[in-house]
């Protein structure tokens, strides 16, 4: 071949090859440096905190005694659950009088499962439908509202859930002992999970969670579900991190160092979407020492809300002075 078609070959390869663009490169989520933060719980865990990994920030901080009920506020959703912080507790008495005196002997008391599961609340599925309305079953439930953060209970009440039509629940409450009975209603919000509600000065509704889509984490203390030597399960109260209801998924890996957790490694780890993945065995007590230990070496990755990756630690317990309650962890994108 002449030097001539040689050299008109290769402009002629070049010119068509310059016809087509490149193929867009899709950015992967920048690792960036190990970010480290504290959480404010207080020594007695007063503090329920929501925390968003990608903005690196706590979106709200709120008393844990600021609610008691929560209504769900899907579409279709009619769940009533409890604010396990103040190990709050349920027991159904049937259809009896409501607004009389009742008493709390020989009942049987229910928690909400940890794991967020609807199936398994306290308040169960309190009505039967009627047309296109959610009808009350006329069962009146004894709420144990639980304790505050220094221990002293929060008291009882008993109510009636009576509807959800049109978006908005209504129920009525009054104190355990009868009389001063009072009307209330919860008009479902999108924007959030549940809407919660407070029996305190007549009854108030509690914007106690953030919108769904801002947060990830929720660092607080939660009622579950322990068990015996024997196999028996027996309900306490923990602190630890619960996670964003449907949105976050959790992995756990204690085999991997932080350090060496890649995006290959988190690939092949099994997800989960229970509210208490990360859970509070976190850390171990020392009953000798009497201060918490933080298991260093198990690593969690979680898939945020926005389906980005993150691997995941706690590092310490206590702050600069020493004080248990401020849960230390440490975070990078994977």
């Amino acid at each position: 071949m002449k030097p001539r078609i040689i050299w008109g070959l290769l402009i002629l390869t070049v010119s068509f090859q310059s016809c087509f663009k490149k193929d867009t490169e899709i950015p992967r989520h920048s690792r960036g440096n190990v970010k480290t933060d504290t959480i404010a719980m207080t020594e007695n865990y007063k503090y329920q905190v929501y925390f968003d990994l990608a903005s690196e920030s706590k979106i709200s901080t709120d008393s844990k005694t600021e609610s008691d009920l929560g209504f769900e506020c899907k579409s279709d959703g009619w769940h009533i659950i409890l604010n396990t912080s103040d190990f709050m507790k349920v027991a159904d008495i049937g259809i009896v009088p409501f607004g009389q005196a009742h008493d709390t002997s020989h009942r049987t008391w229910k928690f909400d499962k940890s794991d967020g599961n609807p199936d398994s609340i306290a308040i169960g599925q309190w009505y039967t439908i009627t047309h296109t309305d959610t009808i009350s079953n006329n069962h009146v439930y004894i709420i144990n509202r639980g304790m505050d953060e220094n221990g002293n209970s929060l008291g009882f009440i008993q109510a009636v859930f009576d509807s959800l039509k049109n978006g908005t629940y209504y129920f009525r409450f009054a104190p355990l002992t009868g009389g001063n009975m009072i009307a209330a209603s919860v008009v479902k919000d999108p924007t959030v999970h549940y809407l919660f509600y407070s029996f305190t000065n007549g009854g108030e509704i509690k914007r106690f969670e953030p919108p769904m889509t801002s947060y990830d984490l929720l660092f607080t203390q939660y009622t579950t579900l322990l068990f015996t030597d024997a196999g028996a399960a027996y309900p306490y109260l923990v602190t630890g991190v619960l996670s964003n209801r449907g949105k976050v998924a959790v992995a756990i890996d204690s085999v991997n160092s932080f350090a060496t957790i890649t995006m290959e490694i988190a690939g092949k780890l099994t997800f989960s979407y229970a509210l208490d993945a990360i859970g509070y065995d976190w850390k171990v007590f020392n009953f000798t020492a009497g201060v918490y230990t933080v298991r260093t070496g198990l690593n969690y990755v979680i898939r945020d809300k926005e389906g980005l990756y993150y691997k995941f630690r706690f590092i310490g317990f206590n702050n600069a002075s020493g004080t248990k309650g401020y849960p230390v962890f440490e975070y990078q994108g994977l």
